[in-house]
Parts: structure tokens; C-alpha cells; sequence
């Protein structure tokens, strides 16, 4: 399944318009710069430095999930301090951003203390409004120094092809804009690998894709020109040598005189922000009679098992997990596929428009979220979601895996609805 999110790319959009649209038309682009120190790692190297072991978390999306510049930096970490004993958190899931990030801080990243977090949702950011950046990326550094004011933290910033038309003008992409700003304003170091990718291009010295021929097959780069891609945004190795060679050099220049220090957290600079958000595992108790605890032994279970610690299904139309909470945000942590169903989905007894557990991706299954509401007032509220009778429209993802051998059309038939927790901001009440 790892496979999967690797070659998975989804931007990302976030729900919750109106203002944050607004704020997204008045945005300006920050100027872009390959590192920036700030407070840098103190921590970190501290620890490093006495010989103490260290925990490194990796955060992000498929860029991250790939055996590259993880590994890469992880192993130069190794290699540079050989008597250490360093813990690598694997905390990347392919397709995803911020918004699912801060709601799965503590089970995947806090969990096991880290000493360092590398953070890296720019890419998949890159269809949200900055408002929505800002509440997921803040959430994410509120939540880490609430639970150790100690902990490093250092934004990485990838590349999607396109951000060049920016980084070439001297500009960071909306994304990495609003997370340098966030960046500046807490004192986080930032690495801008995507920078150097486009800088690298610019000479001459790097194709961001494979050039072809008139027959449209490949043509081996000429020597000394690195292949970043085959698609514009996961690397090939070259482009992965080229991520950790700008983010090892960013850290040897913040090792000298390091010392431990607690990190400080001012008042938060987006007042919204999603520094509250928790992730909350599903119960019998609001599950109707044909929910079934899925086997994490095998199959899907075992799959998703790291991410989902308890994963539930529901397969029989009628069948519902109902809930309250005190709070302004609910969404659930769901598993979309080939057989995914439509979710009948209503608050406080208000129907709101069904939801397919299904995309034009789905040609397999993935992690996924599905959106209910972001903008309850504070107050307790009801949700219901209901398995449909009716199933989502499989047109995109069947007209072109029918023509594939082995096509089995079985696969693309259900009303299954899977759910691993519920994402709220505020609290689940009786």
C-alpha cells in the first residue's frame, strides 16, 4: 500500500470558503529563499551533541513517504553521529495535507516524542486558501510545543511542477508563502528544496520531466543534467539527491553553537486556529448492529493498520454510526475505494448533500477524509451518517480501467462505508 501513496498526488482543497476566499484574493507572495535559520534546532543538536538518543518524525505526504530524501536525511543523520541512537517516525500518508496533518498530530507524531519534526504539506497544500493553511500548519506547531516546548520543528518546502513560474520571479507559491509566514512568525527554520529544484532547472542543469522524442519516447538526459521526475512531482533518485543535499547542508549550518532550549509559543497568530483538533476513535456505542470491526490480521486491515489502529465497516443500506459533540468542526477519517458507497449524511436532523466514498483515484483503496461541517457554532450538535442505497457515479475510474487486462467489474460494485475515527474540533459528549 506504501506503493500507492507514493505515486499518489491529490492538491488538496479545503472546505470552508467565504472569508477565506477573500483572504486567499488579497494574498501576496512572500519572497522565497533557500533557508532560513530562525531559531533554528537547538534541541536537536544538544541532544547530539551529549550523545542522547533522538527521535526524528517525518510529517508530510507521498514526497516524504518515498524511500528518498526520508531515508536519505535519516541515514546522513546516522552516519554523522555514529554513536547515537536515532528513532526514524515514519508520519506520512501520500494525497493528504495539513487539514487531515493536525488532526492526526498526536496519534501518529506525538505519540512518540519526538526530538525533531520535519513538516512537509506544501505541495499538497497547493489547493488550499492560506486561511485554511494557517489553521492546520499552526495547529500543528501549537500542538507540538503544548505537548514539549522542547521539540524542533523545520518546514520543508517541495516541488510541484508549476511553482517554477513563481520561484522563478523570486517568490515562494501560495503554499510555502503562508508557511514561511507562519515560519518567521514562531521562529521555524525552513528548507526550500524547491527552490533549488527550479534554480537547478534554470541553468540548464536539471529537466523536471523526461524529454521526448517526435514518437513520444523517452530520451536519456544528457550528461551532468539530473531527471527530477517522471511526473513533475515524486522525484527519481536524482531529484531525492538533490532535496538532501540542500536539507543536510541547512542542518550542518545550524549545528554550531546549539543549545537546548525551550521553544516559545506567543499568542497564536490566526485566532481560528486548529491547535484543538483530536481524533477520535469510533465506538460500538454509536455504531448500528451491522458495523464490522475490520481484522487488521489481513486485507485492508492490515494495510492501513499503522494509520487506523480500529477500522470499522458497514456494507447494508440503513445501516448508521450516530454521534454528538460540543464543538465547530466534524469530519470522519474514512477509506475510499473500488466498492466505496454514498454516505447520507445529516446535523442536528438537517440533511446535508450525500458524500461518494469514491474518486476518480479509486482504482484502489487510500486513506481519505470526508468532510461534514467546519462551520458549527460552538454548541452540541448531532450527526447521523447513513449507508445509501445508492452508489457513487464509477464512470471516471471504470471507462479506463475496463480496458485493462483483467478487468474485474465485481470490484466496482458496493455500498461500503469504512471509517478508522472522527475528526472534531471540541469534544465528544454523551
Amino acid at each position: 500500500m506504501r506503493r500507492i501513496w507514493v505515486f499518489l498526488f491529490l492538491l488538496i482543497g479545503v472546505a470552508g470558503r467565504g472569508n477565506a476566499m477573500q483572504a486567499q484574493d488579497d494574498f501576496k507572495l512572500v519572497p522565497a529563499q533557500l533557508f532560513q535559520a530562525r531559531g533554528g534546532l537547538p534541541n536537536t543538536f544538544a541532544k547530539l551533541k551529549s550523545g542522547k538518543p533522538v527521535t526524528v518524525a517525518y510529517f508530510g505526504g507521498s514526497i516524504t513517504a518515498m524511500e528518498g530524501w526520508r531515508t536519505m536525511t535519516f541515514q546522513w543523520f546516522q552516519k554523522t553521529w555514529p554513536k547515537t541512537a536515532f528513532t526514524q517516525i515514519d508520519a506520512t500518508i501520500g494525497g493528504t495535507g495539513s487539514d487531515l496533518g493536525v488532526f492526526r498530530m498526536q496519534q501518529d507524531v506525538l505519540a512518540h516524542k519526538p526530538d525533531l519534526i520535519f513538516v512537509e504539506f506544501a505541495v499538497n497544500d497547493g489547493g488550499a486558501d492560506p486561511a485554511s493553511i494557517y489553521r492546520g500548519m499552526e495547529g500543528i506547531v501549537r500542538q507540538a510545543w503544548k505537548a514539549d516546548p522542547r521539540t524542533d520543528i523545520c518546514f520543508v518546502y517541495t516541488f510541484a511542477n508549476g511553482q517554477q513560474n513563481d520561484l522563478d520571479k523570486g517568490l515562494f507559491p501560495r503554499a510555502s508563502s503562508a508557511d514561511d509566514r507562519l515560519a518567521d512568525y514562531y521562529g521555524i527554520p525552513s528548507v526550500s528544496v524547491a527552490m533549488k529544484t527550479a534554480e537547478l532547472a534554470r541553468a540548464g542543469k536539471l529537466n523536471f520531466t523526461p524529454q521526448k522524442d517526435a514518437a513520444g519516447k523517452e530520451i536519456a538526459a544528457p550528461e551532468g543534467v539530473i531527471l527530477f521526475s517522471h511526473d513533475g512531482v515524486h522525484p527519481d533518485r536524482g531529484g531525492h539527491e538533490v532535496y538532501t543535499q540542500v536539507v543536510t547542508d541547512a542542518l550542518k549550518q545550524m549545528e554550531p553553537n546549539a543549545r537546548s532550549k525551550a521553544h516559545k509559543l506567543p499568542k497564536p497568530m490566526q485566532a481560528d486556529n486548529w491547535e484543538q483538533a483530536k481524533l477520535v476513535p469510533l465506538e460500538p456505542s454509536i455504531l448500528s448492529a451491522g458495523w464490522v470491526h475490520i481484522d487488521t490480521a489481513s486485507g485492508l486491515g492490515q494495510a492501513f493498520h499503522n494509520r487506523m489502529p480500529a477500522m470499522w465497516e458497514a456494507r447494508k443500506p440503513g445501516e448508521t454510526l450516530t454521534f454528538r459533540f460540543k464543538g465547530t468542526a466534524v469530519k470522519l477519517y474514512d477509506i475510499i475505494g473500488p466498492d466505496g458507497g454514498m454516505a447520507l449524511i445529516t446535523v442536528d436532523g438537517k440533511a446535508r448533500t450525500p458524500q461518494a466514498l469514491f474518486d476518480s483515484y479509486c482504482s484502489y483503496h487510500r486513506l481519505a477524509t470526508l468532510w461534514i461541517d467546519g462551520n458549527l457554532p460552538d454548541a452540541i450538535h448531532t450527526v447521523k451518517v447513513e449507508v445509501s442505497p445508492e452508489q457513487p457515479d464509477r464512470h471516471s475510474v471504470t471507462d479506463i480501467e475496463s480496458k485493462k487486462p483483467g478487468f474485474d467489474p465485481a470490484r466496482y460494485n458496493g455500498t461500503v462505508l469504512r471509517f478508522g475515527g472522527i475528526m472534531i474540533l471540541g469534544d465528544l459528549v454523551p
